[in-house]
């Protein structure tokens, strides 16, 4: 298995951080079961305050060659261009094998 892990922080210009978080968070945990080989999908958008990035995606696959589809899937894609690059500053990704 394979885990893709995200941090966001938006932009400080966002208007409702709140609903752009629950917007990306929808989007992306709506790839589940359309985008094959991914195993489980959650976006965490409520950290404590001690928290410096403002959102959470954590993710795992059955393996790299899923990560690499995922990466290209045209949901994947639209939901990124759409509704997370817009308003994130800062992207900050580890994957790993688990």
């Amino acid at each position: 298995m394979v885990k893709h892990m995200i941090l966001w922080k938006l932009k400080d210009e966002v208007q409702d951080k709140e609903t752009v978080k629950a917007e990306i968070k929808s989007g992306l945990e709506g790839l589940k079961g359309v985008v094959p080989g991914i195993v489980e999908l959650v976006v965490q958008t409520h950290g404590l305050p001690s928290s410096n990035a403002d959102l959470l995606l954590d993710s795992s696959f059955v393996d790299e060659d899923a990560l690499k589809g995922y990466a290209t899937h045209p949901a994947h894609v639209a939901v990124a261009n759409e509704r997370v690059r817009p308003y994130a500053e800062i992207r900050l990704c580890l994957d790993y094998e688990a």
